[in-house]
């Protein structure tokens, strides 16, 4: 076993080390504000209460918390797996992700303590799209910049780039629409039903074969 040690390490491998290296801590950043939603789980205190009066608010915020961190880790996973390596730039991009990410569970349990409060609504949707959008950022840096996902096609590279752009432009407008600045909201919808048609133009183009004459 020692006679590998005398082996030189390719540059590829350095970099499949660093991209496994991000991906766990990733994959653990995920698993900790999972569980810090789990741990919240705290009956409401009060005399008369039902079971269902004591245990609903505190499992819709959990459950919320889970829908949400699952829906940004699938997302997360899908970008990765097709990464050939990760450099400096990207790893500072997706810590910035995972720290949100970490926010999540204490941004949805502020917002549901008053449903009814705008303040807690535009909070909540800036906090989802601000994530959303450094998983976009994350996704622009890597496939289109630095050409660390050379493997997946320029159609569906972009395809997933609108997917990603959606969510945080809906949440946007929503909050938008929240304060009163209507006209910012209106722009923002026309905008998000432009990229809606526009994926769904690149969903057609991908599974139409390229004729001889394109490039």
């Amino acid at each position: 076993m020692g006679s590998r040690v005398h082996d030189p390490i390719e540059e590829r491998h350095v970099g499949q080390r660093h991209l496994d290296r991000l991906i766990m801590l990733s994959d653990g950043v995920f698993a900790i504000a999972i569980t810090l939603s789990a741990i919240e789980i705290k009956p409401r205190e009060g005399a008369g209460l039902s079971l269902w009066d004591a245990w609903s608010h505190s499992l819709l915020v959990y459950f919320l918390s889970f829908l949400l961190i699952g829906v940004t880790w699938a997302n997360h996973r899908r970008l990765v797996a097709h990464l050939r390596d990760i450099d400096a730039i990207g790893t500072a991009i997706n810590m910035l992700l995972l720290s949100l990410v970490a926010l999540l569970p204490v941004v949805i349990r502020f917002s549901f303590e008053d449903p009814s409060s705008q303040e807690a609504f535009v909070v909540y949707a800036l906090a989802i799209a601000a994530t959303f959008l450094c998983m976009l950022a994350f996704w622009v840096y890597t496939a289109f910049i630095a050409h660390l996902a050379p493997d997946v096609d320029r159609v569906q590279a972009r395809e997933w780039l609108v997917q990603m752009v959606l969510a945080p432009l809906t949440l946007l407008a929503a909050a938008m629409y929240e304060v009163q600045w209507r006209s910012a909201a209106a722009v923002m919808t026309v905008v998000g039903v432009a990229l809606l048609l526009s994926r769904r133009w690149l969903v057609r183009r991908g599974r139409v074969p390229a004729s001889d004459g394109e490039a």
